[in-house]
């Protein structure tokens, strides 16, 4: 059982911070200033270095939690989420729509896998493989760039396609592709137990 000072450790204060800039960071991202997607995109980048930082720390000092097993994923799910809903709005085109939806799909899946394969006591099966690393790091990458740079929309409401959105969007779809190769993975180990689930 967590205690209450295994739960307030460093890692674990810097995750509920993320988690907190969550609506701090749409608020900002909506703002009616021009400097407001690249102030949104600034807190994208510092949440997703406090991810990969929480982490090392929780390692480093000994101060890994079930608690912070359990908000860390949630903190990073929900801007990254929260994320691709406001690009999706601000582009509205079935190019950004399209590999958004997949991403949280994925999302979704493969915490329910998780989730359940941690019920039954496998879930070091459906741990962070090395893809998701790379995937996670593209996936920055991508949102960080659309958010920076607001999109010039033409008289006919289409999103002009400069070579920067060109790169952003590319960058995106890796990080697609990426997510469902790690997706495949994940699946991929914890295919004897659905397996004999099925049977």
């Amino acid at each position: 059982m967590t205690t209450q000072s295994t739960r307030w450790t460093l890692p674990n204060i810097m995750t509920l911070a993320r988690l907190l800039s969550v609506p701090v960071f749409v608020a900002v991202f909506y703002l009616p200033y021009k400097w407001a997607g690249l102030a949104a995109a600034i807190i994208f980048v510092i949440a997703g270095i406090t991810d990969a930082l929480d982490g090392y720390l929780a390692r480093r000092l000994g101060q890994t939690s079930r608690f912070g097993a359990f908000l860390d994923p949630v903190a990073d799910k929900l801007i990254v989420a929260a994320a691709l809903v406001m690009l999706v709005q601000q582009h509205s085109n079935i190019w950004l729509t399209l590999p958004s939806i997949v991403i949280i799909s994925r999302e979704i899946t493969v915490s329910a896998l998780r989730e359940w394969m941690a019920e039954i006591g496998a879930r070091s099966r459906v741990a962070v493989s090395g893809i998701g690393k790379i995937k996670t790091i593209m996936q920055i990458a991508a949102i960080t760039g659309l958010l920076a740079k607001s999109p010039v929309i033409t008289d006919t409401g289409d999103v002009l396609m400069t070579p920067f959105l060109w790169l952003t969007y590319g960058s995106l779809y890796v990080a697609t592709a990426l997510t469902l190769w790690s997706m495949l993975v994940y699946l991929r180990a914890a295919w004897p137990e659905l397996w004999s689930v099925r049977r």
